[in-house]
C-alpha cells in the first residue's frame, strides 16, 4: 500500500462519528506508512483469531471481572503478549502490525489490542489516556474496572492510580479522578502518533517526524503545537517557504506562547536564509 493511499484511507477512518471509526483498522493505517507491504486484513484476522481463543475461555454469563481475568489468561498467558521494558522506545512497539508479531509493545499499543479482542468478545473496555501511562477500563451501568495491559492486565484501584502518578511525576502532576476518564479513539491515535513523533524526532528522522506531524493534523487540523512542529521539521528538511508559512501562522494564533519570541527568531534567520538563495 502506498503511503497516499494509506493516508486516505486513514483520512476516511477520521472522517466516520466516533462510533464507527474503527480504531484496529485506523492504528494499522498508521503502520501502513511505516511498511509499504503491509496488508491490513491479514492483521485484522490475527485479532479475530485472538478473539476466538478468548471466546473459547469466555464465560458471558460470568460477572465482568471473571471474564476480564479470563482475557487476561488468553493474552498474557496463553498468547504471550507483554510490555517491552528493555527497549520500551523502540519505533516497532508503536506499530500495532508489529506488536502483533512480537507480541510486545507499549501501554498504548498493547491497550488497542486489549480494547478491539474485548470488543469482539462484546466486553465494553475503553482507553484511558493517564498522564504517563496508558490504561483500559471496563464500563458499563453498575461496573467500572480499570486494568494495566503493560503488565500482564493487572487490575488497578484509584489509589494504584494515584501512587502511580505520584511515583512518575514526583507532585509535578497533580492526580484528578478526571484522569481516570475514557478517551475517544481520535485521542488514542492521536497519542499514539505523539510516540512516534517524539521517537523519530530523537533520531533525527526529520521525514517521518514530518509524516506523523501531518497525521496528527489530520486528527485535530488547528493543533498550534504541531503545526510549529511541522515549521520547524520543515525547516530542518530545508523547505523554507513552508516552514515559514506554518513559523508565522503560529505565532499570528499564538502571540503569547512562552516560545513566541524563540519562534520569531526562527523565522528571521529562515527569511535570512531565503534570501541568500535568491
Amino acid at each position: 500500500m502506498k503511503s497516499t493511499e494509506a493516508r486516505a484511507q486513514f483520512a476516511a477512518q477520521l472522517a466516520r462519528a466516533e462510533d464507527e471509526l474503527e480504531l484496529d483498522r485506523a492504528a494499522l493505517l498508521l503502520a501502513a506508512e511505516e511498511y509499504p507491504q503491509l496488508e491490513i486484513e491479514p492483521c485484522l484476522a490475527q485479532l479475530d483469531e485472538f478473539a476466538e481463543r478468548a471466546r473459547a475461555n469466555d464465560a458471558t454469563q460470568a460477572s465482568p471481572i471473571t471474564r476480564l481475568l479470563r482475557l487476561n489468561d488468553v493474552l498474557f498467558g496463553e498468547l504471550g503478549f507483554h510490555g517491552n521494558t528493555e527497549n520500551y522506545f523502540d519505533a516497532r512497539n508503536s506499530l500495532l502490525n508489529d506488536v502483533l508479531e512480537r507480541r510486545t509493545g507499549i501501554p498504548i499499543t498493547l491497550s488497542v489490542v486489549y480494547i478491539e479482542v474485548a470488543r469482539r468478545l462484546g466486553l465494553p473496555v475503553v482507553g484511558v489516556g493517564m498522564p504517563g501511562h496508558f490504561l483500559v477500563k471496563y464500563q458499563d451501568e453498575d461496573d467500572e474496572i480499570l486494568l494495566d495491559p503493560f503488565h500482564g492486565g493487572r487490575l488497578l484501584s484509584e489509589e494504584d492510580c494515584f501512587q502511580m502518578v505520584l511515583q512518575m511525576f514526583q507532585g509535578r502532576v497533580v492526580f484528578e479522578r478526571a484522569l481516570l476518564d475514557a478517551v475517544s479513539k481520535r485521542q488514542i491515535l492521536t497519542r499514539m502518533l505523539q510516540n512516534l513523533k517524539g521517537i523519530y524526532a530523537r533520531a533525527g528522522d526529520h521525514a517521518k517526524t514530518l509524516g506523523v506531524i501531518e497525521r496528527a493534523l489530520l486528527i485535530t487540523p488547528d493543533a498550534l503545537q504541531e503545526i510549529r512542529d511541522r515549521g520547524l521539521v520543515q525547516a530542518a528538511l530545508g523547505r523554507l517557504n513552508p516552514a515559514l508559512a506554518d513559523l508565522e501562522s503560529y505565532v499570528r494564533r499564538a502571540p503569547k506562547a512562552d516560545d513566541a519570541a524563540a519562534v520569531k527568531d526562527k523565522i528571521t534567520e529562515l527569511k535570512q536564509r531565503r534570501a541568500q538563495l535568491n
